[in-house]
């Protein structure tokens, strides 16, 4: 049993599929994983006018149940490690037993939770700097968040941006000294500090065209004119299934050794739910 339906969980049932190894897919409540909020993707191999995100989730799914695999609707609720079959509870009272079980639940990126921010996902606001940062060449984008992810996404933006403005909400930064000063000495970063987006402008055809920036400390609201809004403020595991059954670092995320094998064996994880470096489809 694979759960999940991301790249991760995919690319496991068309492998084990051709393996002849009848695994079952079960989706999740976010059918397609993360790339389904992505619109146009241009780095994935073998596509070299980019496809949409939600299209390359097609094609990937149809390409396992081509050679086997049987993909099933649902959201998992428990998960039984301790003996063997493992099972499998899910939200609608089936149950499932697996010889075998790999666990692709992914990773959610955190949101501001503004309203605003999500509903423009793919379309001037992203969670990825390696994969929309190409969209931006010249022109102004805005980075929230204060640690090495943020700094690390602003660092990399100026390769194309006119101009990075990162937002932090206190007024220090929580990156390691070595990002701190790279960005200090990059002319093209500024920082707005003690402050937070509370609202993404936009066109009538969703194009981000500012933001609504307020000071924690006196409350006074200024906007801030940007093409873009990139969010790195963390990623978080969905590893709570798992959780008292599996080893997890320190961050929640599924510990392996030798690959995938997790410390139960015949458990194994794959992609962003044990990969907190890459965090690439």
């Amino acid at each position: 049993v694979i759960i999940g339906s991301g790249p991760a969980g995919l690319t496991a049932a068309l492998y084990t599929a051709r393996a002849n190894l009848k695994p079952l897919l079960i989706e999740g409540l976010e059918a397609g994983g993360q790339l389904m909020l992505t619109t146009m993707v241009e780095n994935w191999p073998g596509f070299r006018d980019g496809i949409m995100g939600p299209d390359l989730m097609a094609e990937m799914r149809a390409q396992a149940e081509r050679f086997g695999t049987e993909v099933i609707q649902g959201n998992v609720t428990a998960v039984d490690i301790t003996r063997r079959p493992f099972t499998i509870a899910l939200q609608d009272g089936r149950r499932v037993s697996a010889a075998a079980l790999i666990i692709a639940t992914g990773a959610s990126a955190r949101w501001l939770d503004i309203g605003s921010d999500r509903k423009l996902s793919g379309h001037g606001v992203s969670t990825c700097a390696t994969c929309d940062g190409y969209f931006f060449r010249g022109k102004p984008i805005a980075v929230v968040g204060g640690g090495d992810s943020a700094l690390e996404e602003a660092t990399y933006l100026t390769r194309f941006a006119s101009k990075v403005t990162v937002i932090h909400r206190r007024d220090t930064l929580r990156a390691s000294k070595i990002m701190q000063d790279k960005a200090f000495r990059n002319e093209k970063i500024d920082f707005i500090w003690d402050s937070e987006v509370v609202q993404v402008n936009d066109t009538t055809k969703g194009e981000v065209t500012s933001l609504v920036v307020r000071n924690i400390k006196t409350g006074l609201e200024r906007v801030l004119d940007v093409d873009g809004l990139f969010i790195a403020i963390g990623h978080t595991p969905n590893t709570g299934l798992v959780k008292g059954q599996l080893e997890l670092d320190s961050s929640g995320y599924i510990r392996t050794h030798d690959g995938t094998k997790t410390t139960v064996p015949g458990v194994f994880a794959a992609g962003d739910v044990q990969d907190h470096v890459y965090r690439q489809a």
